[in-house]
């Protein structure tokens, strides 16, 4: 009998140790499919490459990250994305690139492949934030090298708080969703703009 009572907590201590642990929830960043074909686009006669986008080690693990109490941050321990935001947004700008078809190559900077550009970014910003209402921040910066000088030829920003509907992560996400395919959309347009002025550049001024 002396064994009872230590082989009773130890049952104890095990079962309490193996209950259900809760579940994580994946989520991710849709694919924009709502680009408007105007017949053939023109195409610019350029290769280009997209480098992978730089961020701080937060945004380079896949728990979503929110702002509370000022500038303190913290991250929701069972909400996750399917990649790490700089990843995921690296791979839909990819698309969105190669779908306008207004470029002779696409190609991620890890492959073989040499370019006429290399476009370079970083994400400041992809978090919840809690300031004059609840909003769904992103912040992000690009830059288009020429390969064979190195000078930056072109350079593109993008910052805006998307107001969340809802206290709840899906909503937190779906506004995040929302404000990463604005800012892409800005920022492709506007790469899009330089290649145009370049290919009717003005006449020099007298």
């Amino acid at each position: 009998m002396k064994y009872t009572v230590p082989a009773l907590v130890l049952c104890l201590a095990f079962s309490n140790g193996c209950g259900a642990a809760r579940p994580s929830k994946f989520y991710q960043l849709t694919v924009r499919n709502d680009r408007m074909s105007a017949g053939d686009p023109a195409t610019y006669p350029v290769a280009l490459l997209l480098g992978p986008i730089t961020t701080s080690h937060l945004y380079r693990d896949d728990r979503i990250v929110y702002t509370s109490d000022g500038e303190a941050m913290g991250t929701y321990e069972y909400a996750r994305w399917a990649e790490p935001p700089s990843e995921m947004i690296g791979e839909l700008l990819l698309r969105e690139l190669r779908s306008s078809r207004r470029y002779q190559s696409v190609y991620s900077l890890r492959s073989d492949v040499r370019g006429d550009y290399l476009l370079r970014g970083h994400l400041y910003d992809f978090r919840e934030i809690s300031e004059n209402g609840l909003a769904a921040r992103v912040s992000f910066a690009f830059e288009l090298h020429d390969s064979k000088t190195g000078a930056t030829v072109w350079t593109g920003s993008y910052t805006h708080d998307e107001p969340v509907a809802r206290k709840e992560v899906p909503a937190v996400v779906a506004a995040l969703d929302r404000n990463v395919q604005n800012g892409l959309r800005e920022i492709t347009a506007s790469l899009e703009q330089y290649f145009v002025a370049q290919a009717h550049p003005a006449p020099p001024s007298r």
